[in-house]
C-alpha cells in the first residue's frame, strides 16, 4: 500500500528506509559508505544486539521527529543530526546535517547500534518544512491550457519552420506526432518525447531542447 504513495508524502522516506535497512540487516554487514544517484552521502552503522531503544513504542519514536539529536551508539561512536524519520521494524534513525557551504548529509544509525538518544533543540516551522523538502521531489512548473495550447503551437510551428513533419493527435490534438514515429506531449519538453526508435528519440529530444534553451 505504501507503494503506491506519491513522491513527498510523509510516509515516502519511511518506505525506501526499510528496503535499505532490511537488506543491510539481511547482509550482516559492517558500517560504511553509499552513494546514491541523488549524490548525497549516506553512512550506515550495523553492530550490536537488541537495546532500550528498540523496545520503545513508534509513538515514543515519533516524539523525537524534526528535533536536533545526538546518538551515542556502540564503540562510543556519536552522530548528531535532525532526525528525519524512524523505521518502525528496525528502529534505525535516519539524521539529516546540514554543513556550511554542502549539500545535506544523510546518516543512518542501525537501531541495533543505538545506545542513547538526547534531545539537543527543538525544531521550528523553518526547520520542519526544510526536512520535509529533502526527500520531496522538484515542483514542475504547471501550466495553464491557454500556455499549453501555446507552447504546442510555438514547437509546431518551428518543427513544420524546419522541414519536420508533425501533426496533432488525440481528440483535443494535444499531442503532437512527428515523422509517424514519435510523438510529443503536454509539458512538450524533451521527457515528453516518446519513441520505440531511440536513434530518433535521441535526435528529437536534442533538438527540442535546443529549441527551448533559445526561449528562454
Amino acid at each position: 500500500m505504501a507503494e503506491s504513495r506519491e513522491l513527498g508524502e510523509p510516509h515516502l522516506s519511511v518506505t525506501i528506509d526499510c528496503r535499505l535497512w532490511r537488506l543491510l540487516n539481511s547482509r550482516r554487514e559492517s558500517c560504511g559508505n553509499y552513494t546514491y544517484n541523488s549524490g548525497e552521502k549516506r553512512s550506515v552503522l550495523d553492530v550490536g544486539n537488541m537495546n532500550d531503544w528498540q523496545k520503545k513504542s513508534p509513538l515514543d519514536w515519533e516524539t523525537y521527529m524534526n528535533k536536533l539529536v545526538k546518538v551515542v551508539a556502540i564503540e562510543k561512536h556519536e552522530y548528531e543530526g535532525w532526525v528525519l524519520t524512524v523505521d518502525p521494524v528496525s528502529a534505525s534513525i535516519v539524521l539529516a546535517a546540514f554543513p556550511e557551504n554542502e549539500k545535506v548529509s544523510i546518516s543512518f544509525v542501525m537501531g541495533h547500534a543505538v545506545q542513547e538518544v538526547e534531545i539537543l533543540k527543538e525544531g521550528d516551522s523553518e526547520m520542519k518544512q526544510r526536512l520535509s523538502r529533502i526527500f520531496a521531489p522538484k515542483e514542475s512548473k504547471a501550466y495553464s491550457p491557454e500556455e499549453l495550447e501555446k507552447r504546442k503551437n510555438d514547437l509546431k510551428t518551428w518543427l513544420e519552420t524546419n522541414h519536420i513533419p508533425v501533426t496533432e493527435q488525440g481528440e483535443l490534438g494535444r499531442t503532437l506526432c512527428v515523422a509517424g514515429v514519435l510523438t510529443i506531449d503536454p509539458p512538450y519538453g524533451p521527457e515528453q518525447c516518446s519513441s520505440s526508435n531511440e536513434i530518433i528519440l535521441s535526435r528529437v529530444q536534442g533538438l527540442v531542447q535546443g529549441y527551448l534553451e533559445k526561449q528562454q
